[in-house]
Parts: structure tokens; sequence; C-alpha cells
């Protein structure tokens, strides 16, 4: 076990360092226009002085040098248009916080909802619950999500009397951007955990179950449950990621101060520092979410190892 975390934290390692190489190669190749914000009103000098001073003159690998020792040193740089002259980390510490927030609380209710109505559709199999459980997750994965979003912020806010835009300060603000989150994965939950407990219900060891006896709920829980949620553990960490990621709209929708549609701002407008940061902390999130996600595998299920050669993948 040790020597194969050893091996994926290595291979995330040389991942994020080809991730983080290529974003920074292809930023440079941007216009100089997006280090600096009064560009038009520079004169050719002031330009060249700049261009110094942000080392942009040098050969690449050397820039390429500087910024990963930067990097070791906490140093994420230091935003030129976002907001001119401040500090990558002071720009993103009040931001990170909220999305993650957001993202916790969106992944526990899809949770709490979508692995329960999985099981029910699986237990009441071609009935009328998994057949109103196919409705909605068809519904979920058909319409687009825009659709959806725009009718629980209008009527959601009509209906509860909750504010349109967000406030952190106030609980009430925090539902429907939670609930909007967290739909897709409800429907992806209930999905695969009702496909995986069908797949277990035709085995032989469920039929000897029934034989010897044993309640009906308690061979639903006790080990259909268990062995279906293992291939779906792998999957929860990623799903996090996925879910502030795909906050984008949402976040913009209540007016949220968070993570989510910052990326895109920043990459219209050319300000490689905060490119760069934030494409680092996306990536790290997601490569730490494959690894827990091996390992939640491993705890759940002791017949997966990682150790031998029948066990690695």
């Amino acid at each position: 076990m040790i020597r194969y975390i050893s091996k994926r934290f290595l291979r995330a390692f040389i991942t994020l360092f080809i991730i983080l190489s290529v974003v920074f190669i292809l930023v440079r190749q941007m216009p100089v226009e997006g280090y600096f914000p009064n560009y038009d009103k520079m004169s050719k000098a002031q330009i060249e002085n700049g261009i110094r001073q942000l080392g942009l003159d040098q050969p690449m690998y050397v820039q390429l040098f500087r910024f990963f020792r930067d990097l070791l040193s906490g140093d994420l740089g230091i935003s030129r248009v976002y907001r001119n002259n401040v500090a990558v980390t002071e720009i993103l510490a009040p931001k990170i916080p909220l999305s993650l927030q957001l993202g916790s609380l969106a992944l526990l209710v899809s949770l709490l909802a979508g692995l329960p109505m999985g099981v029910l559709m699986a237990r009441h199999k071609g009935r009328f619950f998994d057949h109103l459980g196919t409705v909605f997750i068809v519904f979920i994965q058909a319409v687009p999500a825009a659709v959806y979003y725009l009718f629980i912020q209008l009527y959601g806010t009509e209906w509860m009397h909750i504010k349109m835009l967000f406030d952190a300060s106030d609980w009430k603000s925090w539902i429907l951007p939670v609930f909007s989150m967290s739909l897709g994965n409800i429907a992806y939950y209930a999905m695969w955990v009702r496909r995986y407990m069908v797949d277990e219900l035709n085995k032989d060891y469920v039929q000897l179950a029934r034989i010897k006896g044993l309640k009906s709920s308690k061979i639903m829980f006790r080990h259909v449950f268990r062995n279906a949620f293992v291939p779906m553990a792998q999957y929860l960490p990623t799903s996090f990621l996925n879910t502030v990621i795909g906050s984008i709209y949402i976040e913009s929708l209540y007016s949220i101060p968070g993570m989510g549609g910052l990326l895109v701002d920043v990459i219209k407008r050319q300000d490689n520092a905060m490119v760069q940061a934030i494409v680092l902390l996306f990536a790290t999130v997601g490569i730490i979410g494959l690894i827990l996600g091996d390992l939640m595998m491993v705890i759940l299920d002791p017949r997966i190892s990682f150790g031998t050669k029948a066990g690695n993948r």
C-alpha cells in the first residue's frame, strides 16, 4: 500500500509539472498587452522596461525555472489585470473557502438524496418509484441545466421568500444555490447505485443468502449496497471538484463571489498569473481526488489490493 501511494504521488507530481509547464508556455504566447492594464497609454520605453522587470525577455526555460522556484516558496505571482499589482494569494484567499463550502454542502446533499434514491429504485425495480426516479434522471440529463437553474431561482425565491442574490451571512440564501449545484450529482449517484445494485441482485451470493432465510432488508443493505457502493466511491472525491468547477453559471446567477467564474474571467482578461494559479489549484484537487478515490475503494473492499500485480490497474 505504501509503495503504491508513493508511486501515485510521484506520478501526481510529474503530472502537475507537465500541466503547469504546458499552461505556462501557452500563456506566454499571448500578446504582452495582457501584462499591462494601461498598455495603450504606455510609451515604447515603458513597455520595454516592464518586459525586462517581468523577465519576459529571458529564454523560456529561464522563465519556467523562475516560475517553479517562486511556486515552491509559496509565491503564486502578482495579478496585473484582474486587480493591478495585487498578490494572487490575496485575491484567492476569500474566494476559495466560499466555493469549498458550497461544493461540500452540495456534495453532502447529493449523497443524502442520490444514494437512497438509487437504493429505492433498485429495490422497487420496474415499479412506480423506479419509473419516477428514471423520469427525474432523464430530465436532469436531457434538459439544459440553465433552464431548471432559472426556474429554481425565479420560483424558489418567490415561494420560499428568499433573496435572489447570495448573502453569505443569511443561511436562507445558501439553499437554492446548494440545491441547484447538487441536482446533477443526485441524478448521477441514483443512476449508478441503481445499476450496480441491480447487477449485484442477480449474483449467486444473493440467491444463496435468500435460500438461507436472511431478511430482504439485511441482504439489500449489508451485502448488496455495500458491494455496489465500492465502484461509486472511486468517483466521490473527483465529483467534488466537478461540482466546484461546474458552479460557474450558478455563482454568476446568484452573484456568489467564489471560484466558479473566476477562471473564465481571468482568461478573457489575459491575467496570466491568475490563470496559472487557478489551473494549479484545480489540477491539484483533481489529482488528489483520484488518489483518494482509489484509497476509498481499498478501505471499503479488502479484496482489492494494490500491492500485487493482480490488484494493480
